[in-house]
């Protein structure tokens, strides 16, 4: 979609501006892949229409590859407008425009399975699942075990105000129970899923997942692996400017990682990383560091990791902005 950010802080009927950004969970990650150096494509429908060239001409400017994106001369691409405040909580108002859209009219028979198939990775959302009834037939065929691909990647990505009936939303715990990596925040868990227990409680809802990801905001993140096994790092301290695009970022981070082969704390340390990059910007999209200088980071030991204080510019690799974090 493309995204309309708020030129100052109010409420939507009192904003007089907007400036226009680019938005999208799937392509958010592309984008962060691709910035990290990691080949990525971006397979979507957008309109036929200026947005659509926009999008098309941005995510492609990251390096994504776009050539599996199809044009729609029939439905326009999607657009949404936010207030400044978090999407995350209460403190935030959002206005999609996205019935209708190219996007929404994607389905098994539309989009280019190969493409999909192409990757190490395959990245999905749970926003997808909300957009049509064609595009949650879509999600459930690639998180089939009998039909999808293998290595699938699955942001459960709860919006509540994407789903008419709060009661539809449970349809994102079967499609986590497809994936091999999930991604989930404990809030998440127990808006949609009327689980409340905590992390132990959402692997013991959701055990078929190689790697399932529990997201706990500024209390860090735990990852459950396959032989039972719980990693868990907390996040670093940060300056947030804005708390729009870090879940999107996590995850690039975290698969980054684990496109390298980096163990699971290390992943979880490089999901904390780009999100930190996310959230120290105002949009939902910032270049990430520098990929020796976010390996010397995530390496860090546990009492340094802990002490990691990250503001506005962190991800600039100088000695100034070293002292002003406190990283050595």
């Amino acid at each position: 979609m493309v995204t309309f950010l708020p030129t100052t802080a109010g409420r939507l009927a009192d904003v007089p501006a907007f400036e226009r950004a680019i938005g999208g969970a799937e392509s958010n990650v592309a984008c962060m892949l691709a910035a990290a150096g990691h080949t990525a494509k971006w397979v979507s429908r957008v309109g036929a229409d200026g947005f659509g060239d926009h999008l098309l001409a941005a995510i492609g400017a990251f390096g994504v590859d776009t050539t599996a994106v199809r044009r729609d001369p029939a439905r326009p691409t999607g657009i949404y407008f936010r207030t400044a405040g978090d999407r995350a909580t209460d403190a935030h108002e959002v206005a999609y425009y996205r019935a209708g859209s190219a996007a929404s009219a994607m389905s098994t028979a539309n989009t280019d399975r190969a493409a999909l198939r192409s990757g190490r990775l395959l990245h999905l959302s749970g926003i997808t699942a909300a957009l049509s009834a064609g595009c949650l037939d879509l999600m459930r065929s690639l998180t089939d075990a009998a039909t999808g691909a293998d290595g699938v990647s699955f942001d459960v990505n709860h919006r509540p105000g994407l789903w008419r009936d709060p009661a539809d939303a449970r349809v994102l715990l079967d499609l986590a129970r497809g994936a091999d990596l999930v991604f989930v925040g404990e809030d998440e868990a127990a808006d949609a899923w009327g689980i409340t227990g905590g992390p132990d409680a959402i692997r013991a809802a959701l055990p078929e997942p190689q790697l399932l990801v529990v997201k706990r905001g500024a209390d860090g993140a735990i990852a459950y692996d396959s032989r039972g096994r719980r990693h868990e790092e907390p996040a670093p301290r940060v300056d947030v400017v804005a708390a729009v695009g870090a879940g999107d970022a996590f995850a690039a981070g975290f698969l980054s990682a684990t496109l390298r082969g980096l163990p699971v704390g290390q992943r979880l340390r490089h999901g904390h990383l780009m999100a930190a990059a996310a959230l120290t910007v105002p949009g939902d999209l910032a270049v990430p560091a520098a990929r020796d200088r976010a390996d010397r980071l995530a390496a860090l030991d546990d009492d340094a990791w802990g002490t990691l204080h990250l503001g506005p510019g962190w991800t600039r690799a100088t000695a100034a902005v070293d002292q002003e974090v406190g990283t050595p």
